[in-house]
């Protein structure tokens, strides 16, 4: 809100200053041409107020942010591989199951039926085909009646087994470990083949998905550390990696996949939260900055209003200060005062790099200490007289 303040402050007194400015004509019309030289002149000497930020070394940290919708890496829906009444739930939504744990039973009655009336069978033509390659060791019965004995019986075991098999269907078992996310069925329904019973995701890990342009692409690589805000849980932080990167750019979107991984065996971030991330790519400990607001970018060029000390000689005193002198009225505290600092703006390319909050490295185009316009370089250009708000009078 200071801030806002003194720039509102700062921009009153520029309009005011250019006001004046303007109207430094005579009245009559006479001498236009020493009217502009003293306006020309006026201008000069006129600071313009601005606020100035110091480039200091500190450490900085390069990232690219993004939002993604967090997903788990395994999901599976839970289907009926056979029909029946559901007769007993053994879990709920919400319950952390063990893969081939048994979540729910149907109606084995039917079932368990096809599988006796199959053994029975397959017992019958195993004694068949006994007798048969006995006879057929004697040579009382044609080969081809003993093979077509024997293919009945592997006939009969296969069918032996689709009916264990059914039967093994009519328990409900989970297919992968996870957390039972949404159950479709009710005790006491009547299941059709493929019904979809349960939905299980598993938490660890949870994935999110960013689609990153293409510039990005020599940046980004798998194991880079992740942070992410959850828009649930704003005061938790959690980290993560890079798991994957995409090798192929959508032509259709100039955009690439990365995917994120957040472990976290505390089962506090869920499936389908929203967050915001932040992929940290590199680090330096020691570069220079200066804040992000004093960069100016115009024609593919970066560059600042770089202060320095205005070492022109000083203006001429008015004509008024000279009669007061002359007259004796100056006051003497004010005569015994050094002259104050002046100061020049001077615009300087630049050569930016990383940005990181409200800073900005530079790479190139500046020294540590060095003062740059921040507050009203909009009426600033190149050689613009300017005077430091916050330097001491």
């Amino acid at each position: 809100m200071n801030r806002l303040v003194r720039a509102a402050g700062i921009s009153g007194i520029v309009f005011t200053a250019l006001i004046l400015l303007g109207c430094g004509g005579k009245p009559d019309g006479k001498g236009d041409a020493e009217a502009d030289g003293k306006a020309e002149d006026a201008v000069q000497e006129t600071p313009i107020p601005v606020e100035v930020g110091t480039a200091a070394s500190r450490p900085i940290v390069a990232s690219y942010t993004g939002t993604v919708t967090l997903e788990p890496e395994r999901q599976a829906q839970v289907v009926a591989k056979t029909s029946g009444v559901l007769l007993r739930l053994h879990v709920e939504e919400g319950d952390r199951v063990k893969s081939g744990q048994l979540l729910a039973e149907l109606d084995p009655d039917k079932p368990r039926l096809e599988l006796a009336r199959a053994s029975a069978n397959l017992r019958r033509l195993e004694s068949d085909y006994r007798r048969s390659t006995e006879l057929n060791a004697r040579q009382l019965v044609s080969p081809e009646a003993h093979d077509r004995v024997k293919f009945d019986l592997e006939t009969q075991a296969a069918s032996h087994e689709i009916a264990k098999l059914d039967l093994s269907y009519t328990r409900i078992v989970a297919p992968i470990d996870g957390v039972i996310s949404e159950r479709m069925v009710k005790e006491g329904n009547l299941i059709q083949l493929h019904t979809a019973l349960f939905r299980i995701d598993d938490f660890d890990p949870l994935h999110g998905v960013l689609n990153v342009p293409e510039r990005e692409l020599t940046t980004l690589k798998p194991g880079l550390p992740v942070k992410m805000h959850v828009d649930a849980l704003p005061a938790h932080p959690f980290t993560g990696t890079v798991a994957r990167v995409s090798p192929v750019v959508d032509p259709a979107t100039g955009t690439f996949r990365v995917t994120t991984e957040f472990h976290d065996p505390t089962g506090t971030i869920k499936s389908g939260m929203f967050g915001r991330i932040d992929i940290v790519h590199d680090e330096r400990a020691d570069a220079l900055t200066i804040p992000r607001e004093a960069l100016i970018e115009e024609d593919g060029e970066t560059s600042v209003f770089l202060v320095e000390i205005d070492t022109s000689p000083p203006p001429k005193p008015k004509p008024e200060d000279e009669k007061r002198a002359k007259k004796g009225e100056a006051n003497a505290a004010d005569a015994k005062k050094p002259p104050a600092t002046r100061y020049v703006a001077r615009r300087k390319t630049v050569v930016a790099g990383y940005a990181s909050g409200d800073v900005v490295e530079i790479r190139e185009g500046l020294a540590e200490g060095d003062k740059v316009v921040t507050v009203g370089r909009a009426a600033v250009r190149d050689g613009t007289k300017v005077q430091l708000v916050d330097a001491p009078q």
